[in-house]
């Protein structure tokens, strides 16, 4: 079994590498490239993503995987060379499904849709970057058609961030959860309003930059592993555990746009800097899920940056930065400011209550897209009267509106409901991490993030994909995904902020 193990790992270990490479090129691509190599790119994306999965799909992988598979009794379940057979054999059987020529195929298309993405949203155009949805959406149906037969041609795609979780589950969650925010907000919206008018002046760029860069050093980003840049939708990418690079967008007349990404994607990158060094180059790597993903970036970027406790810590800090913008703003104005509950345009820039309505309206035009309800050329027009029903605000344009969000042009249908999910995640391990560490609020008041970075790293980052994320969320919190806690953490929250 030893021998076969090894055989294993050495080929799981270059399809890793591989994967890597071709992880660099789509950093590259919204970092570094220019527009007009947009067609090279594709090429060299649907090659190495064609190569990656005929490697990915060899017959001695998978006898290899069958052959363990019956050995791995006599394992502890709970091993890790146990849990790595379990995890290839389901990546395996995922694979073998789809043919290389799709995967080509759908890597050329994308990458193309890409640099069309950005063109219309400069433009304010949709119909530029229409005919390239048009083509992924169908890519989009061919695949989940692989996985047929299914409960719902959403399944396979929601399958492919978070492994086990169906559609049902997911609109069954968001069902309970939406009448319970509605009436949060309407609470809110009966309350005065606070100001945030300090928010919206001139702040300059590199002193953003800057500050959020003290920030996440202080959270525990590892600049020997790690690096950020700008780009027009801020990401994280990891090649590997010593390589995890961050992205951020700056406004240089709204505050809150590049802090918050800022340690949105710091949130990203600790997770993977987290990982267990001898889960590198094996399916191990990585994050349980974009749920459990998001529950970290969440974290960082709200239950802790838009916190009170933090602020006493940074706002000194901050308004000596910005004197002109912040000196006659007392902390108590400045917290309520940045977490100001009020019907956005932006889901990236929604305050903590109205988020997740964001959420629910791109999960049901994704899934209308999927059911065949919907066509794309109707998307811009679909997604204002959401808009208008869900929040009461009308996107101006396209790239305020139907635009606004990368995960279509790189085909990441079924990607937006882990937004949502990672927020509920989030609240959850808030209450066991406040159980466990009485006195997490007073260091968070001291800037001090190194135990609870530690004790994220024991429970969550270090396992990697070990465990499924509603595996990894039970044995942490005692409790599968569950929206309690974060309905517990709002209503405290805003009730006194606006005095519920």
């Amino acid at each position: 079994m030893k021998e076969q193990l090894n055989q294993l790992k050495t080929l799981l270990a270059e399809i890793s590498d591989l994967g890597q490479v071709a992880g660099l090129l789509g950093w590259d691509q919204q970092v570094n490239m220019p527009p007009g190599a947009a067609e090279a790119r594709g090429n060299q994306m649907g090659t190495l993503q064609k190569l990656i999965h005929q490697k990915s799909i060899t017959p001695s992988i998978g006898q290899l995987i069958d052959d363990l598979s019956t050995a791995v009794k006599d394992l502890d379940p709970d091993s890790d060379d146990a849990r790595l057979i379990k995890v290839a054999k389901r990546d395996y059987e995922n694979a073998v499904k789809v043919p290389p020529e799709f995967t080509e195929k759908f890597a050329k298309i994308t990458a193309m849709a890409h640099g069309a993405w950005t063109e219309a949203r400069e433009t304010h155009d949709f119909s530029k970057f229409q005919p390239h949805l048009e083509e992924i959406l169908a890519l989009t149906h061919e695949y989940a058609d692989f996985f047929a037969p299914f409960d719902h041609p959403y399944d396979p795609m929601l399958d492919q961030f978070e492994p086990g979780m169906k559609t049902a589950e997911v609109k069954a969650i968001f069902d309970a959860l939406r009448p319970q925010q509605v009436k949060l907000i309407k609470a809110i919206a009966d309350r005065p309003q606070v100001d945030d008018s300090f928010l919206y002046k001139p702040y300059d760029e590199q002193k953003q930059w800057d500050f959020g860069v003290d920030v996440i050093t202080q959270y525990g980003y590892d600049w020997q592993r790690g690096r950020q840049d700008k780009s027009v939708h801020p990401f994280t990418a990891n090649f590997g555990r010593t390589d995890v690079r961050i992205t951020t967008r700056i406004s240089t007349d709204y505050f809150n746009t590049g802090l918050f990404s800022t340690l949105h994607e710091c949130g990203h990158g600790l997770y993977e800097l987290g990982s267990m060094p001898n889960y590198e180059r094996s399916p191990l790597a990585g994050g349980a899920s974009l749920a459990v993903h998001e529950s970290q970036s969440r974290m960082y970027e709200n239950l802790i940056g838009r916190s009170m406790p933090f602020w006493e810590y940074y706002y000194p800090k901050l308004q000596e930065l910005f004197r002109s913008q912040l000196d006659n703003i007392d902390l108590q104005t400045f917290y309520k400011g940045i977490n100001k509950v009020e019907p956005s345009l932006i889901r990236v820039e929604a305050d903590e209550a109205t988020y997740n309505l964001h959420i629910m309206l791109r999960l049901e035009i994704e899934i209308s897209l999927m059911e065949g309800k919907l066509e794309v050329r109707d998307l811009p027009e679909v997604w204002n009267d959401k808009m208008e029903e869900y929040l009461g605000i009308v996107p101006p344009t396209d790239t305020e509106g139907v635009l606004q969000d990368i995960h279509w042009s790189f085909g990441g249908i079924g990607y937006f409901s882990t937004y949502a999910l990672g927020n509920l995640i989030s609240a959850q391990l808030w209450e066991k991490m406040l159980a466990d560490m009485p006195d997490m609020l007073d260091q968070i008041r001291k800037g001090s993030f190194a135990d609870l970075l530690q004790w994220l790293v024991e429970n969550i980052h270090q396992h990697g994909r070990k465990f499924e994320p509603q595996e990894l969320v039970q044995r942490v919190t005692g409790s599968q995904i569950d929206a309690a806690p974060y309905m517990r953490y709002l209503n405290t929250k805003y009730s006194d902020i606006y005095g519920l």
